[in-house]
């Protein structure tokens, strides 16, 4: 995955600590079954792995939890570890 240009309404970015490869983040405004589940952000990645070029995902100071795939308990999270998160300027 890697930094994409067409992130919609991005807020911030954050660098994944261990490969270094930076992201960009939007609020999420979407309504999801797992909106429960607290995913505040999308998490714009390169791999275009659910057709809309975005994870779901609760992105915080040094970590980003991330939903890369489903099962049948809902999502499967990874957690990411993340350095130099900034929020951009409105």
């Amino acid at each position: 995955m890697a930094y994409l240009t067409y992130t919609k309404s991005p807020i911030g970015a954050f660098n994944e600590k261990e490969y270094g490869n930076p992201f960009e983040y939007s609020h999420n405004d979407d309504q999801t079954p797992w909106t429960d589940m607290k995913f505040n952000h999308k998490v714009w990645v390169g791999d275009m792995c659910n057709g809309y070029g975005f994870r779901y995902a609760n992105v915080k100071k040094t970590v980003a939890y991330i939903a890369v795939d489903e099962d049948e308990n809902g999502p499967v999270l990874e957690k990411w570890y993340i350095k130099n998160n900034r929020l951009y300027q409105s």
